[in-house]
């Protein structure tokens, strides 16, 4: 979930209105209802070991429903499905909540995770999604061991094309909506390695009309905002462009978007480390990608994905491509990836 930088916030910025009322939300949604008994039976009355994650304002638990009737089941039959609970009193949270129900509700992707329900009961506030498998992106990039191995060349492409994806028809003429929490975190991968994107807690509208941004509240995570919307709270589609940029230097060079272990500060950050490498073109590579990648690329292929990677992390705005741009790119190396270099 996302975490507002306390520090940084603008406190004369109101906080980012609630898209709309829950009724309203919710009667305009196409969205199952779900009880909150039928939720604690699907899950062993949230058992802890049921539970997938928690976040900022509250857990997930692994689920089961009907798969024609979308029904809740007992544990173990018809579909797994994903269950987040909101902790109760969380105004935050709740705003959340609404944010994920208004925009899943409505909107429809390959890459975007399904929202499949709700579940609104008093105080009790819950969403059902379909079931993510493999979990997080971040959980193969960085937690490494006997269940999650090493992505190849060839998956890490996939993953970030799908990524890609998202982002651009979040971005589109038709959508105008910024995500504003691009992680690895927040991308999760189906048994075949689909990227899809979760967590629409703190996305907003995009700029409409004649504006060329939209002002708000600095939200996100560490190490992933852009460095215009940190300083100025103003928010456009390509603070997204950074955030993915951030992420695709972690997926190639599987370092974390921040490491207080490097020794110089300026270089704690990846995207700012990566772009010490840019002044040295034959080096680029070799120094950037992860040593478990070697002899999987093409040197081409990979010079390509860590030169766009590189401005998509522009500080200049301007000058960094539109996910539309980004696709395009990653997909014409993903097509040219099966003839690598030993």
């Amino acid at each position: 979930m996302g975490i507002c930088f306390s520090n940084i916030t603008n406190e004369n910025l109101s906080n980012p209105p609630v898209p709309e009322r829950e009724d309203q939300v919710l009667q305009s949604s196409d969205l199952k209802s779900f009880s909150y008994s039928e939720l604690r039976m699907a899950t062993k009355n949230f058992h802890a070991d049921s539970m997938l994650g928690e976040g900022g304002f509250g857990s997930v638990f692994k689920g089961w429903i009907d798969e024609q009737s979308l029904k809740a089941t007992q544990p173990g039959t018809g579909v797994a499905v994903a269950v987040k609970r909101l902790d109760p009193g969380s105004f935050q949270g709740q705003r959340e909540w609404l944010a994920e129900v208004n925009y899943l509700g409505k909107i429809s992707h390959p890459n975007i995770v399904r929202l499949i329900g709700y579940c609104m009961e008093g105080e009790n506030r819950l969403l059902v999604y379909e079931f993510m498998p493999r979990g997080s992106l971040d959980n193969h990039l960085f937690r490494r061991g006997s269940y999650f191995r090493p992505l190849s060349w060839t998956l890490r492409l996939k993953v970030v094309v799908g990524a890609a994806k998202a982002l651009a028809f979040l971005h589109s003429a038709d959508v105008k909506v910024i995500y504003r929490d691009f992680k690895t975190s927040n991308v999760l991968l189906s048994s075949d390695h689909n990227a899809k994107l979760s967590d629409f807690g703190i996305a907003r509208d995009g700029p409409i009309g004649d504006n060329s941004h939209v002002t708000t509240r600095v939200m996100g995570s560490y190490g992933y905002a852009a460095p215009e919307y940190l300083a100025t709270s103003h928010l456009t589609p390509r603070c997204d462009v950074f955030s993915f940029g951030v992420v695709l230097l972690e997926v190639l060079s599987g370092e974390r978007a921040i490491d207080k272990t490097r020794c110089a500060p300026t270089e704690q950050f990846v995207s700012e480390w990566a772009q010490l490498l840019k002044f040295d073109n034959r080096k680029l590579v070799g120094r950037l990608l992860d040593n478990s990648l070697k002899g999987q690329y093409t040197l081409d292929g990979a010079y390509v994905v860590a030169k766009l990677a590189l401005r998509c992390v522009s500080g200049d705005p301007m000058s960094r491509p539109s996910m539309a741009e980004v696709v395009q790119q990653l997909e014409s190396v993903q097509e040219h990836a099966s003839s690598p270099t030993r």
